[in-house]
This record gives C-alpha cells, structure tokens and sequence, in this order.
C-alpha cells in the first residue's frame, strides 16, 4: 500500500504524460517553453485570477510573492504555527520577522481570533510592522478567508494565500487560489496537483504584478534586455517538462480526482468517526484532501497507533510533530507555548492516513479496520 500512490496515477495517464515528455523532448526548450505559457494559461482561468506565474517551487513562489511587496526587515509577517516549514521561513528570506499563529483544532488552519490577537500584540510592542497575512489552506481545506479578509482590511495588511497544499479545494464555489492579494501554490508530487520534481505558481490579478513576478523569477531581469538586472530576484522557473507533466493532471484533477477524494474522505470517515476525531470540512467548504488526518487521544497513543499500522504495512505520517514556535530556528523569539494551545495539541495527536484518488474500498477498509483493531485494544 502506499500513502501516495503516485504509480497508479502514472498508469491512468501514461498516454497523455509520455506524449507531453516526448514533445518537450523534441522542442528542445526545456526552460519555460511554450508548455509553460499554457500551463500558466490554463491555471489562473482554473481558479478565476489574472495571471498565473510559475516558478521553481512553492517556497520560491512565496518568496516571491514577499519580494514583489517590498516585504523587508522591520516587517511582521503573520503565518499559522501549525504548517510546513516554508510558510515561515519565507519571511526570514526577505529580511522580515514571522509571527506564528494559533489554530483551529478542528480544521487544523488559522484561528482568527488569536490572529486579530497577535496583530494587536505586536502593534502594542511597536518593534515591527504588521504587513502580511499568510493564510494557509492546510491538508487541502480552504482557510477561513472571509474572516481573514475583514482582520487584514481592518488593519490595513495584504494577504497571501499559500495554498500549497489547496489546490482544488473551494469555499461555496470559489477555488483556493483565488482567495487573497496574491496566492501561491506547490507541485511537489505529493500534492493534489503535483509534477515529477519541484515547481511552484504564484497568482496575481494585475499587469504590473505579473510583470514583476517574471523579472523577480529571472534575476530580476529588465524586460526588454535580458543582460540588464533591474533588480535582485531568484532564478526560479518552471522546466517545460514539468508542465507537460501537469496539464494532463490537471485536466484528471478536475474530471474525476477531486471526485474521487470526496468519495475516498467519506468511506473514511463512515468507518472511523465513531473510534478517532475525523476531519472537519467547514459548510460550504470543499477539501482537495492533501491528507486525511484523525486525531488521536495524545501524543503516546498516536506514536503507537502509527507504529501498530506500520508493523501491518500500512504508512501513516504525522503532519507536523512540531509547531513553527517551537522550531530551533525562531529559538531566540522565545514565542511562549501559552500562546499556541490549538498547535500544540495537534502536534501530539495528528495522524494522517494514506489517502490518494486511486484508493480503493478495500484499502480504505484495511486501514480503518487495522486502526479501529488498534484503538479499541489500547488500554494506556
């Protein structure tokens, strides 16, 4: 069994993805050719933006995104404590300061209270400037962007929607990515929309936005001299291999996996909400599923419930056994434990099970049946 069965995958689209590679190969363009500008195409009219600038990865995409702001030191940037690393440290990349967030326990993303909370905490320190928002739409739910939208006017902050692990996902209709002053995303192949490697896309609704996102990607480049640096970026873009890769996932992603997932999700939680704390999806609100992750009773039962699975052969992860106040690298923050109640309860007892679109009853029934076993012989 595997927790992300990439290969299934593959075999559905063989025939789309190996003639994508083979015409990549005999364009020879093998950095932003013309696969990338369809690809970019198709994903910003996918979730209803402008434009869609892709790049090396999605913290790269993050990054950028703080670089197209002026985002720089003295600025406080605002991200849940509960999430990948990226969301983070791309503040740190810019020179700017991240101010982790408590969360929802529920739905594992940004608790809006205790974001008004910190935002006013560290206007009253008057050390740093509150300047952005990064909202993430963690395990493939949508944050609660209509709440973090009226926290940011109020304050006068921008908002960027890291939906690294969103892709697919919406709130009443409305697709993740489109939510925020700009938005970015991740192809990491685990992801809901992955590619074979790294890549990353940031989305922006104006010409001068997309514009500076594609000399930021390109070292800063002037746009009509490539030899002339008109400022400092990175060198981050998309191999044209990589977006013949994601075109026909795209067009599976939206045909039938997301359907697939739902379908997955459900059978799940069917078997499993009366022994562990299932996933919450808010009404009106749609997962793309990135995981299915339960909630156990504590840190101990959860370190023994993955290692009663694995010794059946069934992977589980745990997404993240760390908040980002806790991580060495903001040690010398000294962000005190009381403040992340939510976060840290979910490092103790999150447990993500195997979850991909090409799952099938059976496997879902010996995972359940392997976990409820687990569960109810648990004595400690």
């Amino acid at each position: 069994m595997n927790f992300h069965d990439l290969h299934a995958q593959y075999a559905a689209l063989k025939t789309e993805i190996d003639a994508g590679i083979a015409s990549v190969l005999e364009s020879g363009q093998f950095i932003l050719g013309k696969q990338v500008a369809e690809l970019e195409e198709k994903l910003a009219a996918d979730v209803g933006r402008k434009h869609c600038v892709c790049c090396g990865n999605g913290t790269d995409a993050l990054i950028l995104a703080l670089k197209m702001w002026g985002v720089k030191a003295g600025d406080a940037v605002f991200v849940p404590d509960f999430t990948y690393f990226a969301s983070a440290g791309c503040a740190d990349a810019v020179g700017a300061t991240a101010i982790p967030v408590d969360i929802r326990l529920d739905t594992f993303n940004l608790c809006t209270e205790a974001l008004e909370a910190m935002i006013e905490k560290v206007k009253a320190e008057g050390k740093l400037r509150p300047r952005v928002i990064v909202v993430v739409d963690l395990f493939g739910q949508p944050a609660e962007h209509d709440k973090v939208r009226a926290i940011a006017d109020k304050y006068g902050l921008l908002v960027l929607e890291d939906a690294a692990q969103g892709y697919g996902g919406s709130i009443n209709g409305r697709a993740a990515c489109s939510f925020g002053d700009a938005a970015i995303t991740s192809f990491f192949p685990a992801k809901p929309l992955g590619c074979y490697g790294d890549g990353g896309a940031v989305f922006v609704d104006t010409d001068e936005d997309d514009a500076l996102l594609r000399s930021l990607r390109a070292n800063g480049r002037s746009p009509v001299d490539k030899y002339d640096n008109v400022r400092c970026g990175l060198n981050s873009r998309l191999d044209t291999l990589q977006a013949a890769i994601l075109l026909p996932k795209l067009k599976a992603l939206r045909d039938y996996e997301l359907d697939a997932l739902d379908k997955a999700a459900d059978h799940y939680t069917r078997l499993l909400s009366d022994i562990v704390v299932t996933p919450t999806v808010l009404p009106g609100y749609r997962s793309s599923w990135a995981q299915y992750t339960v909630l156990l009773k504590d840190r101990a039962m959860r370190d023994a419930a993955q290692a009663a699975l694995k010794a059946q052969r069934i992977p589980t992860m745990v997404y993240y056994p760390k908040g980002m106040h806790s991580q060495t690298a903001f040690a010398h923050c000294h962000f005190p434990d009381s403040d992340y109640q939510g976060s840290l309860a979910a490092c103790d007892r999150v447990l993500s099970l195997p979850m991909h679109p090409y799952l099938t009853e059976e496997e879902i029934e010996t995972v359940a049946a392997a976990l409820r076993s687990f569960v109810e012989g648990w004595s400690c």
